[in-house]
């Protein structure tokens, strides 16, 4: 199997600079061993003008046979069908994407210390692969190349026989990319699709392809409008790795969304003991005084069907589920770690039939409406509205009150008047490290009031844990109701003027 990389160049940037990028001398012909044959990096031309390095790959079948594990776990299918006679050597597929990673490792990472700087900048770039297997054939090769930034994208489908062509054309594909991109960007996305596009690995999928996969990914997969489809095929349809890296990749996509690091985001799990027992509240009897506050709330609401948004570690969660009054219990939370801890702590998986049908936790931020919150009776921000930048706000208001719009909210954040009263806390220190800020009763009834007015709710706050007769309650808790429209006055008017 044959792959060439070109590009040209000017007498500032000549073309050979190649060469540095992939750490092969155009001069030189060299070669490398893989685990399934030989690999040879050579370069047909090498101008100041322009320049051409080809990676040919020689498969020895035997070798492929003797290391593949065949069709069911991972392996080719082409070489469990015909063992000694088949395409392997021919096609591009998981064994050239494997070579690269041996011959061009560097040059996938975008090292290269000679020039930095070339490295780190697009170049003109043409990429030839004549014989490509192409399950999905040039639809798919569109499909998967066209959203990544290349001028031009063109497969050409390859004629069973060209001397008869009733026969019709194969699903191999001879592919062409030119455009401006970062090398290190073009050799990892042939990295992943051209496993993708054959639709088959030689070896077997293991955990580690997803780290594999998130580090070719990176900058690009996140966004792609095929992004499932790509998942799926590199894992070769493993359901358990696919959910993963689909779930950490979302997580990379709201940390764009959101320019942040995605560690600020995913961060309701503690990373050390310490961290987790701090979590639970100071003193450890006031987060179960503000779950009984809540469960009180509910209750006296009439809800059955109830959202946790930001429902961390599930412990909410589990006291909604001991209460048969909530048939419906659905956990939010942009955390994956924190959801698959909840998932545990619950046992989700031992649950029985009846009992699992009343709960779902799902990945989720409130930064942005999602129609799946909506029709519910509650939702229950605890802890949360603090852990959000301020200028955040009124998107999250605008999700929860604004397009959810459940009958009922609750709301309980950290009274920053009882700060005093905790003997652990440092004078004018947060409670918690991530929190953005900490309001005043005053502060806090301030802005329930004003989102309130602005939704159509009515509001009542609620003292949680002793309510100090000089600084309140360590917890404040508003509970938010939704009112009917009231009649505008023009209704009014009618109606009088009908009575008289």
């Amino acid at each position: 199997m044959f792959l060439t990389i070109s590009t040209t160049g000017t007498p500032d940037r000549p073309a050979t600079d190649l060469g540095f990028l992939l750490h092969k001398h155009p001069d030189k012909a060299q070669t490398f061993s893989t685990s399934h044959g030989t690999a040879h990096v050579l370069y047909p031309e090498a101008t100041p003008e322009r320049c051409t390095a080809a990676l040919l790959l020689e498969v020895d079948p035997v070798a492929l046979v003797r290391r593949g594990k065949g069709k069911g776990r991972g392996g080719a299918p082409d070489s469990a069908l015909a063992q000694y006679v088949n395409d392997r050597p021919y096609a591009a597929s998981s064994l050239l994407s494997v070579a690269m990673t041996t011959v061009f490792k560097s040059a996938l990472r975008g090292v290269c210390k000679a020039l930095p700087e070339r490295a780190a900048a697009p170049m003109p770039l043409r990429i030839e692969v004549p014989a490509l297997s192409a399950r999905g054939g040039p639809e798919l090769v569109h499909k998967l190349f066209g959203p990544l930034g290349w001028q031009r994208v063109k497969s050409e489908p390859v004629a069973l026989d060209e001397k008869f062509p009733e026969w019709g054309e194969s699903r191999y594909v001879k592919l062409l990319l030119e455009g401006e991109l970062r090398l290190a960007d073009a050799l990892r996305q042939l990295y992943v699709l051209l496993p993708v596009l054959d639709d088959a690995k030689h070896y077997w999928v293991a955990p580690d392809e997803v780290d594999k996969l998130l580090r070719a990914g990176e900058g690009w997969l996140a966004d792609h409008p095929e992004q499932k489809l790509i998942t799926s095929r590199y894992l070769s349809r493993r359901w358990g790795l696919t959910r993963q890296a689909m779930e950490a990749l979302e997580l990379v996509r709201l940390a764009e969304a959101d320019d942040t690091e995605i560690e600020e985001i995913d961060n309701a799990v503690a990373a050390t003991t310490a961290e987790s027992e701090a979590e639970e509240e100071k003193p450890a009897s006031l987060a179960v005084q503000r779950r009984e506050a809540i469960l009180e709330e509910l209750r006296n609401s009439g809800a059955s069907r109830v959202l946790d948004l930001g429902c961390g570690q599930g412990q909410l969660v589990r006291e909604l589920l001991k209460d048969v009054r909530f048939t419906e219990i659905v956990g939010v939370d942009v955390s994956m770690r924190a959801l698959a801890v909840a998932a545990r702590r619950l046992r989700l998986e031992q649950m029985g039939e009846r009992q699992s049908g009343r709960v779902k936790l799902m990945q989720g931020s409130l930064a942005y409406t999602d129609k799946r919150l909506k029709r519910y009776d509650a939702a229950v921000l605890s802890e949360v509205v603090e852990h959000v930048d301020p200028e955040r706000l009124p998107a999250l208001e605008y999700a929860v009150f604004g397009a959810a719009r459940p009958q009922t909210v609750l709301v309980t954040t950290p009274n920053v008047e009882y700060n005093v009263r905790w003997e652990s806390l440092p004078a004018g220190e947060k409670r918690h490290g991530d929190h953005r800020f900490e309001w005043t009763r005053e502060e806090f009834r301030g802005w329930a009031r004003k989102v309130a007015e602005r939704h159509g709710y009515e509001t009542e706050f609620v003292p949680v844990g002793p309510d100090d007769p000089e600084v309140g309650p360590p917890t404040q808790l508003a509970v938010f109701r939704r009112v009917a429209k009231a009649a505008t006055v023009k209704d009014a008017t009618t109606k009088e003027a009908k009575a008289a």
